[in-house]
């Protein structure tokens, strides 16, 4: 199970979080679009992805992964479908947000929930087995998506993604994740347990973490979208940026 938590990681993350690096020149040559616009609809979609992380958080909790994940996957492929077809840069950005839902139902927090959810104290090895998978996203569909892009044109390669989500991702979910909650913890798994600590909340603690987090994930954001443009304003060939 773990294997194809993986896989559908790694093509979760390629088709949304990744994808504006590769195809982003692309769609602005096509359509005209501003390239702000163009590589701001994945800003729109984390931020709505950001917003709808508590309820992802708590249906989790209460109803396990499965129809979250699920969900997940029929938002980035129907996403997908919007940025193909999209005729105006105002159904290419509600096709970004629609993607986004997918991201904050479906990406890393919401994976390693549904296995914390399953495995309880022993998801551990998993959720680092499934981060080893995700890490291999770029490295595994930048070279694709530059790829489909030679064959088949930007549009054609975010059909290809759709397909991949709506046709592989959302039927393994509902194949491979069990309904309902995770099982009860063994009676050797309770004895283990020990009552965590009590927390003493510091707001100006809590307001440099979140800073520190948002700073890096912007650095991240930034160089996920702009490093392959930059690298081919020197002259480098897209496959080679890629490579």
């Amino acid at each position: 199970m773990i294997a194809a938590l993986g896989m559908t990681q790694i093509m979760a993350w390629g088709s949304s979080y990744y994808l504006p690096a590769v195809i982003a020149p692309a769609v602005v040559a096509d359509t005209g679009w501003p390239l702000a616009w163009v590589v701001g609809g994945l800003s729109l979609g984390l931020l709505v992805g950001g917003l709808i992380s508590p309820r992802v958080g708590s249906s989790i909790e209460r109803h396990g992964g499965r129809n979250v994940l699920a969900f997940s996957a029929a938002c980035i492929g129907t996403g997908q479908i919007g940025l193909a077809i999209a005729p105006s840069l105002a159904v290419y950005i509600i096709a970004w947000l629609i993607i986004g839902l997918g991201m904050g139902a479906g990406l890393y927090d919401a994976a390693f929930a549904t296995l914390g959810r399953l495995y309880g104290h022993g998801a551990r090895s998993a959720i680092t087995t499934l981060t080893l998978f995700g890490g291999f996203a770029s490295t595994v569909c930048w070279p694709l998506s530059a790829f489909l892009m030679g064959e088949i044109g930007w549009r054609g390669a975010c059909l290809v993604y759709a397909a991949v989500q709506l046709l592989v991702a959302l039927p393994l979910y509902l194949l491979i994740l069990p309904r309902g909650v995770a099982r009860p913890a063994s009676q050797s798994d309770q004895k283990t347990v020990v009552a965590p600590a009590p927390v003493t909340r510091s707001t100006p603690v809590m307001v440099i973490l979140a800073a520190t987090i948002t700073l890096a994930a912007v650095i991240s954001s930034t160089l996920s979208v702009h490093l392959l443009t930059v690298l081919q304003s020197t002259g480098m060939a897209l496959a080679a940026a890629v490579g």
